[in-house]
């Protein structure tokens, strides 16, 4: 009798229990899948971040590698933080580093997407801004006009995110601008030397000398900061020299004036980057000047400064030009508007979208992703204005252009 009564009591706990485990197990499916689904829309709501409200925002801050081509990982991350192209960050682009850091990561599939996804607009809109640009200078040649209505459109897209509160708008004292003067004027010479040199020669011939831009680095490095580096990263500047002196000798298109401007970008960008050391790092300037905020506000101080520049060297030459152009009837007053608009939208959009690939990969991947860009924007733009390269200039090309991944590597090499 004794068994039988604590089997059924036996029983009657497990009818107890059962519902109770069920429940529990019921419970932790829930979870498990709430989870997944929580991580699922921080993803969709990453992305939707990524390429609406800030899309082309350059978040130097999502790294995996700052060092990475001024990615947010690949960059020194104790006290020089360096935003794409030389630009050092100030103390808060490195609190959003920081703060970026404790975010849960993305799965490793849906980062290699989104990288990928920024690579390519990178170089789509470099692509389309190379083109858009030789196009508007054929039209109209007045590249100081040019250059000044391209930077003025980068304010169109940065000022309403900053009025709609999408993105915190930088608050700066004038000492903070004064800082910031001297590294604008440098971001000024990088856009209209370009600008200039695409005007006089050919797209392919601009970029061969922009390639040679690590040599003139290095010898403001070494003026300016003092900086000597090891041997091997001076042995790759050989190549570029080499392969720029040999394609400008080549160059079917080769003028003066184009050479001379493809190095004062090369000069103002090595410029702006030894400033920006020298001036910024490990110094707080301002509230909310990250990465994509120094950007917009070195691009709103470049407009100032241009505009006088502008009219003190072309005057307003545009408005009659732009006339005489549309009474030929080779383009109408929207078409010339559009142009002009796309190719001030694609230089910006490309600069942004840099912060965002480069600050994806570590940087082995930037060099080579910068190598390929080079060389798809001359090969893009040879197609699109069929414009003939010599054998000299081919070959002089690409040892320069190898020359550049060859320096990246050797200065990543050496930084270790």
């Amino acid at each position: 009798c004794q068994s039988a009564t604590l089997k059924s009591r036996m029983k009657a706990k497990a009818k107890i229990l059962t519902p109770v485990s069920s429940l529990f197990a019921y419970k932790s499916k829930k979870t498990v899948k709430m989870v997944y689904f929580k991580k699922f829309a921080l993803l969709v709501i990453a992305a939707s971040t990524a390429t609406t409200a800030s899309a082309f925002v350059p978040n130097s801050s999502n790294v995996k590698t700052f060092g990475a081509a001024k990615s947010t990982a690949s960059l020194p991350v104790a006290s020089k933080l360096s935003g794409p192209r030389g630009i050092t960050i100030s103390g808060g682009a490195r609190k959003a580093v920081a703060e970026s850091a404790e975010e849960p990561a993305a799965s490793p599939m849906a980062e290699t997407l989104q990288t990928g996804v920024y690579f390519a607009l990178w170089y789509l809109f470099n692509i389309g801004y190379n083109i858009y640009n030789k196009q508007a200078l054929n039209a109209v040649a007045l590249p100081w006009t040019i250059a000044t209505l391209q930077m003025t459109t980068g304010i169109f897209y940065f000022v309403p995110l900053w009025l709609t509160g999408i993105r915190k708008a930088p608050k700066l004292s004038f000492a903070d601008l004064k800082t910031l003067f001297p590294i604008a004027l440098c971001h000024t010479g990088v856009h209209v030397g370009a600008v200039i040199a695409l005007g006089a020669g050919a797209v392919s011939f601009a970029h061969i000398v922009k390639a040679s831009e690590p040599v003139v680095t290095c010898a403001l490095n070494a003026v300016l900061l003092g900086q000597v580096l090891p041997l091997p990263v001076y042995a790759t500047l050989l190549p570029i020299i080499g392969g720029v002196a040999i394609a400008s000798m080549k160059e079917l298109s080769f003028t003066y004036l184009a050479l001379a401007s493809a190095m004062l970008s090369n000069v103002s960008s090595a410029a702006r980057g030894v400033l920006s050391k020298k001036t910024m790092s490990g110094k707080q300037i301002g509230e909310n000047l990250d990465a994509q905020n120094l950007y917009a506000v070195l691009t709103a101080m470049s407009t100032v400064i241009l505009i006088p520049l502008m009219l003190a060297v072309e005057g307003t030459a545009f408005i009659p030009a732009a006339k005489a152009l549309i009474d030929t009837g080779a383009f109408t007053a929207k078409s010339l508007s559009t142009l002009l608009a796309l190719g001030g939208a694609s230089y910006y959009a490309y600069n942004e979208v840099a912060f965002l690939a480069l600050g994806k990969v570590n940087p082995v991947t930037h060099a080579v992703g910068n190598t390929i860009k080079r060389v798809v924007i001359i090969v893009a733009s040879v197609i699109a204005f069929k414009t003939p390269m010599s054998t000299g200039s081919i070959i002089g090309s690409s040892v320069a252009i190898f020359g550049t991944l060859l320096y990246s590597l050797a200065m990543n090499a050496s930084k270790k």
